[in-house]
C-alpha cells in the first residue's frame, strides 16, 4: 500500500474513531459517595461506559446527601439538572411533592421500552420508594439498615456475650468498662437508630397516618412513654462511660475501630470501613430489643438512597440512563457492590449469587441487615417513614437528643419540643404541596 493510501486509511479510522467517541450520549450522575465508595461508584459507571459505545455515565460528587440533594434542587430550577442524582431516604417525600421535577424510574424505564420486573427487588428495599399504587419511583442503590456492630475480642475479654436485649447492652457495657474499655457503646443517626428504627423495631407508629404513607397531614407521635423511657436510661448510662456521645451521622465510627467503646449502633453499610479500619475481631447482630416494649421484633426499616431520574432531557438520553439502570441492578453489580460496602443488595438474585460465592460464610454476621429487614411482614408503624421536611426535622431531633445527653434536658422535654418543632415544619411542607 502506497504512503498517500496508508495516510487516507488513517485518517477515516482517525474520523470515524472520533465519529464513535462523539456519538457518546453523555449521562450526569451526581452522587454523594465520597472516600472508598465514591471510587466504587466511578467504577460502576467506567465498567459499564466501557460495556458499550453509545452511552457515557459521567459521575460527579457534590457532597453529603443534603448537599447533594440541595444542589440538584438549584440545577433543576436553573434549567442545568443532571439526569440522575442520589438522594437519601428521607428526601423521598420532598422528592415526590416536586411535580414536573422528576421523572419515575418505572415509567422511565417502560417508555425507553428497557424489561423492568419489580418481582426481582427485595420488598423491603422498594416498598419504600413505591406509590400507594405501587410505581417504583426511584432505583434502589445504596440500601442500609443499622445493625449492633461488636468488637468480638473486647466481649469475649469482658466474659459477656453478644447482647440481644437493651438490658444486655446495659450489662456488656458494664462489664466493658469494669475490664478497662474507655466506654461501652455509642451511635451515630440517632434519629433513625433511636427514634426511627427504634420505633419500627417495636412495631411503633412515629407519626400518624401510616407515618406519612397515607397523606402529608401526618403528626408525629415518637414523643411517648416507651421512646423517652429508653432515651432516659441510654442518658443515664453515660454516668460512668457506659454510653458516649460521639456526634451525629457517623462521627462516632473512630470511637469504635480505635477500640475505645466496645459496641456500636449504626449503618450495616459500615462494613467496608470496619475491615479497613479496625484492628480486632468485630461482628455485627441484630438491634437489641427492649423487652419492656416488646416480646420480640418486628422488622427494622431502609436507610441509605436511591437514584432519581430528573425531567426535562431527551428521550435517547433515557433510552441510555435505563440501560444503566438494568446494568446496576444486575447480580454481578449488586453483589459485588453489597460485598464491598455492606448495603443490602437490592434484588433477590444478588443476594443469592453472594450465598453461592460463599461470602456469608466467610463473613458470617454480613447478612444481618437483610435478615433484619425481611424479618417479618412489614406494617404501617415498620414499612418506614414518609415526612415532608425530614431533612431539618432530623436536624431538630439531633439538637434536642443533643440538650439531653448534655444533661440539659429529660427526655420528655426534649422528645416534647423536638415534636412540636417537627410538627410545625410537617405544616409548612403540606402547606407547599398543596
Amino acid at each position: 500500500m502506497g504512503v498517500s493510501k496508508i495516510a487516507l486509511t488513517c485518517a477515516l479510522a482517525t474520523g470515524l474513531t472520533a465519529g464513535a467517541a462523539w456519538a457518546e450520549t453523555e449521562i450526569q450522575w451526581w452522587h454523594a459517595m465520597g472516600g472508598a465508595n465514591g471510587e466504587r461508584v466511578d467504577k460502576i459507571a467506567a465498567d459499564f461506559n466501557a460495556s458499550q459505545s453509545d452511552y457515557k455515565i459521567v459521575p460527579t460528587y457534590k457532597g453529603n446527601y443534603t448537599e447533594t440533594m440541595t444542589a440538584a434542587v438549584a440545577a433543576f430550577r436553573a434549567g442545568e439538572q443532571p439526569h440522575l442524582v442520589q438522594v437519601f431516604e428521607v428526601g423521598t417525600a420532598t422528592m415526590m411533592a416536586a411535580k414536573g421535577a422528576i421523572y419515575p424510574i418505572e415509567q422511565m424505564m417502560a417508555d425507553a421500552g428497557e424489561p423492568f420486573d419489580k418481582s426481582d427487588y427485595l420488598p423491603a428495599v422498594i416498598s419504600y420508594y413505591q406509590t400507594p399504587e405501587g410505581e417504583l419511583l426511584s432505583m434502589p442503590f445504596n440500601s442500609s439498615t443499622p445493625v449492633m456492630w461488636y468488637n468480638a475480642d473486647a466481649l469475649e475479654a469482658a466474659g459477656v456475650d453478644v447482647p440481644e436485649t437493651w438490658d444486655d447492652v446495659k450489662t456488656a457495657a458494664q462489664a466493658l468498662v469494669d475490664n478497662g474499655m474507655e466506654c461501652g457503646l455509642s451511635f451515630g443517626w440517632q434519629s433513625w437508630v433511636m427514634i426511627e428504627n427504634f420505633s419500627a423495631w417495636h412495631n411503633m407508629e412515629m407519626g400518624t397516618k401510616e407515618n406519612g404513607f397515607a397523606g402529608f397531614d401526618t403528626e408525629f407521635v415518637f414523643n411517648n412513654d416507651k421512646v423517652e423511657a429508653r432515651l432516659d436510661d441510654i442518658a443515664s448510662m453515660s454516668e460512668g462511660n457506659l454510653f458516649k456521645y460521639g456526634g451525629r451521622r457517623g462521627d462516632s465510627l473512630p470511637l469504635f475501630t480505635n477500640g475505645e467503646c466496645g459496641m456500636w449502633m449504626n449503618s450495616s453499610a459500615y462494613y467496608g470501613s470496619m475491615v479497613e479500619q479496625a484492628k480486632f475481631k468485630f461482628g455485627q447482630t441484630m438491634l437489641p430489643l427492649d423487652t419492656s416494649v416488646a416480646d420480640a421484633p418486628q422488622n427494622s426499616i431502609i436507610g441509605g438512597a436511591t437514584l432519581w431520574a430528573l425531567a426535562g432531557h431527551e428521550a435517547e438520553e433515557y433510552k441510555g440512563l435505563a440501560k444503566f439502570m438494568t446494568y446496576l441492578s444486575s447480580a454481578e453489580v449488586q453483589a459485588w457492590w453489597h460485598q464491598e460496602t455492606g448495603y443490602v443488595p437490592i434484588t433477590t438474585a444478588a443476594y443469592e449469587l453472594s450465598k453461592e460465592q460463599g461470602f456469608y460464610d466467610k463473613n458470617p454476621g454480613t447478612d444481618t441487615a437483610i435478615k433484619q429487614l425481611s424479618l417479618n411482614t412489614p406494617t404501617p408503624n415498620s414499612r418506614g417513614i414518609r415526612f415532608g421536611n425530614f431533612v431539618q426535622v432530623r436536624d431538630v431531633i439531633n439538637e434536642e437528643l443533643e440538650a439531653l445527653w448534655a444533661g440539659d434536658k429529660t427526655a420528655a422535654e426534649a422528645l416534647d419540643t423536638a415534636v412540636e418543632r417537627g410538627n410545625a415544619l410537617l405544616r409548612k411542607f403540606e402547606r407547599s404541596v398543596k
